[in-house]
């Protein structure tokens, strides 16, 4: 049997609900992917699309991620979370983009779903003006890496209780890996924003994100020496 290209990897949190359209969609989109889902614990499969391979580990984003990545056999690695919507042809887009990439990581523009205040479209500017001007792209869009480079740079940390995917990042742009957009929007949901507010939750994403990115930088230096 013919290895897949592409292995795309949904983390679904202890009691989480995926978009309704994701997995269905990443389940049946190309012959050259494979889709396998991440369970936290004994949470259900029931809803998993028949050609979802699942594994199950102990909670944890990048725990779950790490595990997804240990049964993959593709030779692209694409980190999709479970709140995401995709729109039409995003599969094809990231075969083509590892088809023209050998050594980087790509990443989609991000936008927010209408489930969250208006406000939150300025997250998504945002976030979008860094991963171009500084190469920092939120987990929020689709990560996609080699699965060799991802190894050598031994997954995503697991003790972090959640900003893996920017100090994932910071690793990788230090082991010479660059990031390059993908051809491709990925809408997410706003809800975290309404729940606690959104002034409260950017301020909160941003000192959170200063201090992993510090962190991760400090601490790549510290192994070098």
């Amino acid at each position: 049997m013919t290895k897949p290209i592409l292995s795309i990897i949904v983390p679904i949190a202890p009691g989480e609900q995926p978009d309704p359209g994701l997995l269905p969609v990443l389940g049946t989109s190309s012959p050259a992917s494979e889709l396998i889902v991440s369970l936290a614990g004994n949470d259900s499969a029931d809803a998993l699309p028949p050609a979802a391979q699942l594994v199950r580990s102990s909670a944890g984003r990048g725990r779950q991620l790490n595990c997804g990545a240990a049964q993959a056999k593709g030779q692209w690695l694409w980190f999709v979370h479970a709140d995401c919507r995709l729109e039409p042809g995003a599969v094809e887009r990231v075969l083509d983009f590892a088809e023209k990439h050998h050594q980087a990581i790509g990443y989609a523009r991000l936008r927010f779903l209408d489930d969250g205040p208006g406000l939150a479209r300025l997250n998504a500017l945002g976030a979008n003006l860094r991963s171009r001007l500084l190469g920092l792209p939120y987990g929020d869009q689709g990560l996609c890496i080699p699965a060799e480079r991802f190894g050598q740079l031994d997954g995503f940390r697991e003790d972090l209780e959640r900003g893996e995917d920017l100090d994932f990042i910071v690793r990788a742009r230090r082991a010479g890996l660059k990031t390059q957009p993908m051809e491709m929007t990925i809408r997410t949901s706003a809800r975290r924003y309404r729940k606690n507010g959104w002034l409260t939750t950017t301020i909160r994403h941003q000192v959170a994100a200063w201090h992993l990115i510090r962190n991760a930088r400090r601490n790549e230096g510290s192994n070098r020496t």
